[in-house]
């Protein structure tokens, strides 16, 4: 479908009332506009502008939902204090991380570490999750702190710094004394770091993250997974080839 501009106020004013079980025919508009976007800065910032309207408290969680979806893919900073504010919602949170998760802004990134100080349970759980998504490495020292907290934050946060794989996020992973689930998701970040500092060529960083790890897993049956790898990677970290793979 092309955009019209003439029918966007229209559309909007039809997803103000949406809700599940309304007839979604009327945003086939906003999804047009959405694609026009792409190409078309002036429509973007219409079209970015009347979905932030939708993220006011009085509209439906269907409505916002919809906003999220489509403000993931054409969301700039304009769009991040709305989608922060939603952080804290048990409703609205996970879709808010959605979009903000991919909005390329730093702005978005700071609201997630923002919402990560003053959210609980699943949330914060989720806000670490989509800073490790972003790969976010100002996050790092936050990630840090909680390595030594609950089981399930614990990992949730070890398992983001996997995900950062930077050389601060490695460091910091070298410093959990942990056993059980907490060592292996651990491990497996570490992992994910030296593959990372390998792809990125950082042979030196990278080796001697899988030399730790293969020291540490020497002999242990519970570990021959983590040996294994990390042995492969000292390999790797030797194969000049690799890089270019």
């Amino acid at each position: 479908m092309a955009f019209d501009p003439a029918t966007l106020d229209e559309a909007c004013a039809a997803l103000a009332a949406y809700d599940w079980g309304t007839d979604p025919t009327p945003l086939e508009v906003i999804d047009a506009a959405v694609v026009a976007a792409g190409s078309d800065s002036g429509v973007r910032t219409a079209v970015e502008a009347r979905l932030i309207a939708i993220l006011a408290p009085e509209t439906s969680r269907a409505a916002k939902e919809y906003a999220c979806r489509k403000l993931c893919l054409i969301g700039t900073a304009a769009s991040v204090p709305a989608l922060a504010a939603l952080l804290v919602d048990p409703d609205s949170s996970h879709m808010a991380r959605f979009a903000l998760e991919r909005i390329a802004a730093p702005e978005a990134a700071a609201a997630l570490r923002a919402g990560l100080g003053v959210v609980t349970g699943d949330l914060r759980i989720g806000m670490m999750s989509s800073l490790g998504a972003r790969r976010d490495a100002e996050s790092v020292p936050l990630l840090a702190a909680l390595l030594g907290g609950e089981p399930p934050v614990a990992l949730a946060a070890a398992q983001a710094l996997g995900l950062i794989a930077s050389p601060a996020a490695a460091a910091a992973l070298a410093k959990v004394d942990a056993s059980g689930r907490m060592a292996a998701a651990t491990a497996d970040a570490r992992l994910a770091c030296a593959e990372a500092l390998l792809a990125a060529d950082q042979r030196t960083e990278a080796r001697a993250i899988y030399e730790a790890l293969a020291a540490a897993a020497s002999g242990r049956p519970d570990a021959r997974a983590v040996f294994l790898a990390a042995t492969r990677g000292i390999l790797a970290c030797a194969d000049t080839s690799v890089a270019a793979r």
